[in-house]
């Protein structure tokens, strides 16, 4: 079978809610990051088959097949690059990557861009479903589901509490997992790590226009104390805003080819896709699945997870990588290494293309081999991509 080949993958530095990026339209975000790797990648623009965009809320300035408008926002590829938007909730982008590959790895196609993008400021979370219910048009839940899953909201909050109980958890073990975020990420930052992955952006502030570089949601000076004090978010609950994914707005992307473009277009590579899998399991704990797609993954890789270098796991809620942790045997130092979601923010459909940005990086960056990525997703799926640097 054909192989896929990463020939880079590059993000916006995350932004707040409300914060520097606020001010930019998802589209022109999108763009900024397509652009940008077309230049870094130096591929001709018209050798770009297609462009498969990650978006989970497609609404208001994400709607319109957000996908095909950064195409035509872009300033480097031609109209004539095609683009479609998917949603599979938080690993759209990833599964964006999957596509990417399968497609290069069926020779139907030779180079594609995946992408993702997400201003959650902008197009606040849940802003596709909420609207419909605003105007009286109806419930995603219908009476065929409602009747396999009574009273059940499928509440990834919920899914997160479950974990944390199911495997015995503390409070105070789930504020260090999230203090340790924290502490990796500004240590990532003060050594450069981020450099090579990050696409400036120019935004507006009060003293002028400057460079957007570096991840609004990092608390440089997090304390466990800090942490510890914030209001959980249910009575009697373990979970707080500090131990859960930031609101994010970001873009990231991804080109991934096939040896035939590698030749052709004298591209240079950075990985090779090594295994793509994806399953889905019990939709009310929900967030658990990363854990069981990583052994099929495994297993169909022939790896144990001893083999495998660095693992990028989303970090919706600090419960979910601790239990994958937990279940996998995997090595805590391996896990997140320049920090997670609840420090660098966790954009949703930009988070899947933004965690191989950082993967692809880090295993270069120390010389190692094999890298892991997985995240939970709405409904109870999960993807993982396993990576092989070269």
């Amino acid at each position: 079978m054909p192989t896929a080949y990463i020939v880079d993958a590059v993000r916006t530095a995350g932004g707040r809610r409300g914060g520097r990026l606020s001010g930019v339209h998802p589209v022109d975000l999108a763009a900024i990051v397509l652009d940008a790797l077309v230049e870094r990648t130096g591929i001709d623009p018209a050798k770009v088959d297609d462009v498969v965009m990650g978006c989970v809320t497609q609404a208001g300035e994400q709607a319109m097949q957000v996908g095909r408008m950064a195409v035509l926002a872009s300033k480097r590829l031609p109209q004539s690059c095609p683009a479609v938007t998917i949603d599979r909730q938080c690993g759209s982008s990833q599964q964006a990557i999957q596509f990417a590959a399968q497609a290069v790895m069926s020779g139907t196609q030779d180079a594609v861009i995946a992408a993702g993008v997400e201003s959650m400021t902008r197009v606040p979370m849940g802003t596709n479903a909420t609207f419909h219910m605003k105007e009286g048009m109806g419930h995603y839940k219908s009476p065929r589901l409602e009747e396999e899953f009574p009273g059940v909201m499928f509440s990834q909050f919920a899914g997160a509490q479950m974990i944390a109980d199911k495997y015995d958890m503390t409070k105070e073990a789930i504020d260090r997992f999230a203090l340790a975020s924290h502490q990796k990420a500004a240590a990532a930052t003060r050594a450069g790590a981020f450099e090579r992955e990050i696409v400036p952006v120019t935004v507006e502030t009060p003293e002028g226009p400057v460079e957007h570089t570096v991840d609004e949601g990092i608390r440089f000076d997090a304390t466990l104390e800090s942490i510890a004090s914030v209001k959980l978010l249910q009575e009697g609950g373990k979970l707080t805003a500090a131990s859960a994914s930031q609101i994010c707005d970001g873009s990231s992307a991804a080109l991934i080819v096939s040896e035939t473009a590698l030749k052709d277009l004298g591209l240079t590579p950075r990985a090779r896709i090594h295994t793509l899998t994806v399953t889905a399991g019990d939709p009310v704990i929900m967030l658990e699945e990363p854990l069981f797609a990583t052994d099929k993954a495994l297993q169909r890789a022939g790896l144990k997870i001893g083999d495998i270098d660095l693992y990028e796991v989303n970090e919706a809620f600090a419960p979910v990588p601790m239990a994958w942790l937990e279940h996998t045997g995997a090595d805590p130092d391996r896990l997140n290494v320049n920090g997670g979601a609840i420090a660098l923010g966790h954009p949703l459909g930009a988070s899947g293309t933004k965690l191989m940005a950082t993967l692809l990086n880090a295993l270069h960056a120390r010389g190692l081999k094999y890298g892991l990525q997985t995240m939970c997703e709405g409904g109870g799926i999960a993807n993982v991509t396993i990576i092989e640097a070269v």
